[in-house]
């Protein structure tokens, strides 16, 4: 395909049989995150200008689905599930877990390639942090979160996530 090396092609400009062609022999594995915890981690690593949680908040909700920053918008529109048939989905927060098994599927030693990952602490890290900072929220952030996240909670299964409430 000429169009393969242009570095401006997206996936998502090629028809259905050309992204079959190229993709067939690869293994594909999406990372998602619960996308309350991909707000969160952003604001704190200073991504964001305002003081406030809440202030941050109201930032993305007013940048919309098609001025937000990588780092906040709806992982359906960044990885495309539709379009591409991930062969794993790994979740943040099972990371030990899934990737020693991603590891194996391809014959390699699992455990000697993992970094010390401890899931559970991060796991009640971040339902500490969020539980923190949605409290911050209006009732009207909170619905609209909801609603700008809509299909990344219908597509993945964020089933503990504070916008899933």
């Amino acid at each position: 395909y000429h169009r393969l090396h242009s570095k401006e092609t997206r996936l998502s400009e090629f028809n259905q049989t050309e992204r079959k062609a190229m993709l067939g022999s690869y293994t594909k594995v999406l990372f998602v995150r619960d996308p309350f915890h991909r707000l969160i981690a952003t604001f704190l690593q200073g991504m964001g200008i305002s003081p406030s949680f809440s202030s941050f908040v109201q930032e993305v909700l007013d940048s919309g689905m098609h001025n937000g920053s990588a780092a906040w918008k709806p992982l359906v529109s960044l990885c495309r599930p539709c379009l591409m048939q991930y062969d794993y989905v790994v979740m943040f927060g099972f990371l030990r877990q899934e990737l020693g098994h991603l590891l194996r599927r391809a014959g390699l030693p699992a455990g000697s390639l993992l970094p010390e990952l401890t899931d559970s602490q991060v796991q009640w890290t971040y339902r500490w942090l969020s539980e923190q900072m949605f409290s911050e929220l209006s009732a009207q952030q909170k619905r609209q979160l909801s609603h700008f996240y809509r299909w990344d909670l219908a597509a993945f299964p964020f089933s503990s996530s504070f916008l899933s409430d």
